[in-house]
């Protein structure tokens, strides 16, 4: 009996110690769930407040001064572009020769669609396009010779010049910075470039440290007293300052030898009535 006693002692004691620790687990386990309950409560409140908060700025944009207001001053601020950037087209008119020769070039002027899908239709020829009523010649900026008629090297050095000087109008009007910037001079105009033109070395500091010192190199939009591959990539880069506007009011270019055509096309976009709309 007194073993007996005793055995049961000690499981009455082994479950008393085994109660005590359950004891202290669903203690712990009570104030891990209060903690919780009360973080629970604290981002209840703070999804309500929100909530409160995203209803007050649906509320706000739906209002008179939200995104209806915005889109209102978009299309006036277009529509302001639109004016300027017309009495631009007004001032340098790009027009299209008509004749006998050029009517089914006329016909053929591409629609410019805003997907860029110009490929269907065929691109002006280049020398039936003015600017002001002059030509464009790139000719003589490839082949340059003493037998080159020298008016017609000034016709193309002015029209340069013209077309340099509405790329930068329509360049401010629309605010964005030009690729590679003007300088403005009539049909002394000059175009810079600011890629480094240093040869790669194995240093890799000096490379950054000379191409962030390195000013622009500059290159003449016309040939007298100049060389003639100087002014050639002039050209080009005035033709990718006029694909940079295209791309930025989302159409295509049509190549990088038409210049005036380009131009047409973004003097043309810019005043139809979809890019109000976009």
């Amino acid at each position: 009996m007194r073993e007996r006693l005793e055995a049961r002692r000690l499981l009455m004691e082994k479950m008393s110690m085994r109660s005590k620790v359950e004891k202290e687990d669903a203690k712990n386990q009570e104030e891990r769930l209060s903690m919780e309950v009360r973080s629970l409560l604290v981002a209840g409140t703070a999804l309500s407040v929100a909530r409160k908060r995203l209803q007050e700025s649906n509320r706000l944009l739906a209002g008179e001064k939200g995104y209806g207001h915005l889109q209102k001053l978009q299309k006036m601020l277009r529509m302001r572009q639109q004016f300027m950037i017309s009495q631009v087209s007004f001032l340098y008119p790009v027009k299209i020769l008509v004749g006998p020769k050029q009517e089914q070039e006329l016909e053929s002027f591409p629609s410019g669609n805003r997907s860029g899908n110009s490929a269907a239709s065929k691109p002006v020829n280049p020398g039936s396009l003015t600017i002001l009523g002059l030509h464009l010649t790139i000719l003589p900026f490839t082949k340059m010779s003493l037998f080159t008629d020298k008016k017609e090297v000034q016709r193309s050095a002015t029209a340069l010049g013209y077309i340099a000087h509405v790329v930068s109008l329509i360049a401010s009007y629309l605010e964005v910075p030009l690729r590679y910037p003007l300088r403005l001079g009539g049909s002394h105009t000059y175009i810079n470039d600011y890629a480094p033109s240093i040869e790669p070395t194995s240093d890799l500091s000096s490379n950054i440290a000379l191409s962030t010192n390195t000013k622009p190199a500059e290159f003449p939009l016309f040939l007298e007293g100049q060389d003639a591959t100087r002014a050639a990539y002039a050209v080009f880069l005035l033709n990718k300052d006029i694909e940079q506007l295209l791309n930025y009011i989302g159409v295509k270019s049509l190549g990088p030898r038409h210049v005036l055509a380009n131009l047409k096309e973004l003097l043309r976009t810019i005043q139809s009535p979809e890019y109000i709309d976009t």
